[in-house]
């Protein structure tokens, strides 16, 4: 099993920016699709943004489109998402997930999908 650990979350004035990391152990990361999702309070976890194996393609759910930018760094076994123009609506817990895939190029958006979580880490944008 794949260990994840987010770091990077906090507070951040509305129209700055942040950038979380997650990190992963135990095994090696370009075997596992990765994503980002979030959860607001009252609200179900939605996708945010995913990468392939390779990190060769990626995916955004529309509200964050043009703002935010997930990336990977399999020597370091570790994701980012570079959150940029944050508005108050993106506060919210965000979760690094893994999940065994079989290609290199593809995608996977569906929450579903994804078998393993990190623990969620608290971004919090005032206006």
């Amino acid at each position: 099993q794949v260990h994840l650990v987010e770091s990077g979350g906090g507070l951040v004035q509305a129209g700055g920016s942040l950038r979380l990391s997650c990190a992963a152990s135990g095994r090696t990361l370009s075997m596992y699709n990765m994503g980002w999702f979030r959860q607001a309070p009252g609200k179900e976890r939605e996708f945010v943004a995913a990468i392939s194996r390779s990190g060769v393609s990626t995916d955004y759910t529309d509200s964050v489109k043009g703002r935010f930018t997930i990336s990977r760094d399999n020597a370091k076994n570790t994701i980012y998402l570079q959150m940029n123009r944050l508005k108050p609506e993106d506060t919210a817990v965000y979760y690094c997930a893994a999940t065994e895939g079989p290609y290199t190029i593809v995608v996977i958006t569906t929450i579903a999908r994804y078998d393993y979580w990190g623990q969620g880490i608290q971004v919090t944008v005032s206006s």
